[in-house]
């Protein structure tokens, strides 16, 4: 799968962006992810009156990664409430990264890298295994 349709894909994360539950920040946000099966799951944020207890789009799509069968996502691209690309928050790259790898790809405001390249060093099952 080394092609990946990043129009379609974001117009896909800019239809979930518009059901986002923003009405604290008015800060809407989108995710659509590419899945190694073909699939395309979808997240949006979803604030709270507790700020802490947030969802990121990106968390919310990883959960409908699963929710739908597993698999590891290969593409996603965040968009804000214009439809533009954005880059996913610190703690949401970990969550990318622990769902798609360093190989995935992610389309942010500067083009296209691979995750490898956004959260280099990044913590994963590896690290665990040296601990063992």
């Amino acid at each position: 799968m080394s092609e990946v349709d990043w129009d379609a894909l974001q117009a896909e994360a800019v239809a979930v962006m518009r059901r986002a539950y923003a009405p604290y920040s008015r800060y809407r946000v989108g995710a659509a992810g590419l899945v190694d099966d073909g699939r395309v799951v979808v997240g949006c944020n979803v604030e709270n009156a507790a700020y802490g207890v947030g969802l990121c789009a990106e968390c919310g799509m990883v959960s409908a990664l699963h929710a739908t069968g597993g698999g590891r996502l290969v593409a996603v691209v965040c968009v804000d409430g214009d439809g533009s690309p954005v880059m996913p928050c610190g703690r949401c790259r970990q969550v990318l990264w622990e769902n798609g790898g360093a190989a995935m790809r992610l389309k942010g405001p500067r083009g296209v890298l691979t995750m490898s390249e956004v959260l280099p060093y990044a913590f994963d099952d590896g690290d665990l295994a040296t601990q063992a």
